[in-house]
């Protein structure tokens, strides 16, 4: 009879992916291996001893689950005996460039492309976008934007999908000194964060991860035209009547007529 997975690895070790995903039944008879150290082979009622390491891996919270009944305790119990947490790629932004050249080179040779790197524009706006589906979505992303590239030797902007479009820096690195550089850098990363939210400073300093008061002196700092006074207030802010003082008004107002 053939061997399964589990006598093949004999010696080695058996991954598991999205374990979260089992159905019941199957968690089962995965506990029953583990518990016994041996499987038997289908069709047949003789018990073939294993030896081999098992690793496990889920985006699903197993602790939730065991409480609602969806997940075996004692399978849980069994697997997470040494635990290891990967965060999600939005909180990895610096490992974005290693995975995205790793997988640029993969599937420049799998679709037999001559492909020799990113721009910089490309890697901005991998770095700002969310990855909801972690690094699976990075590597459809790359792939598409490969096979859909037309045929420059670097991937850039255009060869993104439309909804990573939006935030993205220059296609070139800036030339000139290095502090010439920097306030070129600076100037477009600016720009592109007010272009993004129609001029609307309070929203460009959030998605910039700055102070509006820091944003105001780089606008000026940089000579950023087109950006108006009013463009500095959140519609989401409530505002106040026209006549009625805020309470530091009052006070210094009180302060004054003591």
């Amino acid at each position: 009879m053939r061997r399964g997975r589990f006598e093949e690895a004999k010696g080695g070790t058996v991954f598991l992916d999205e374990i979260g995903d089992l159905p019941l039944p199957l968690q089962a008879k995965l506990l029953r291996v583990l518990q016994e150290r041996s499987v038997e082979r289908l069709g047949s009622n003789v018990s073939h001893p294993i030896d081999v390491r098992v690793i496990c891996a889920t985006s699903r919270n197993l602790e939730e689950m065991v409480q609602k009944g969806t997940f075996r305790e004692d399978l849980y119990f069994r697997v997470a005996v040494v635990r290891i947490h990967m965060p999600p790629l939005r909180e990895r932004a610096e490992d974005i460039p290693l995975l995205a050249e790793y997988f640029l080179k993969v599937f420049a040779k799998a679709h037999n492309k001559q492909l020799r790197g990113l721009t910089p524009g490309f890697l901005s706006a991998l770095a700002r976008h969310g990855w909801p589906g972690n690094v699976r979505e990075l590597q459809n992303v790359i792939e598409r934007s490969l096979v859909l590239a037309n045929g420059n030797d670097h991937l850039g902007v255009k060869d993104l999908p439309q909804e990573l479009r939006g935030y993205t820096i220059p296609e070139e690195v800036p030339g000139g000194t290095f502090h010439e550089a920097v306030r070129t850098f600076k100037r477009e990363l600016v720009r592109s964060a007010l272009r993004m939210h129609s001029g609307n400073k309070l929203r460009a300093a959030k998605e910039l991860g700055i102070s509006r008061c820091y944003l105001h002196r780089l606008v000026n700092q940089l000579d950023i035209p087109g950006v108006k006074p009013e463009d500095d207030s959140d519609e989401n802010e409530p505002r106040r009547p026209s006549g009625v003082r805020s309470g530091s008004e009052e006070l210094r107002m009180s302060a004054r007529a003591v």
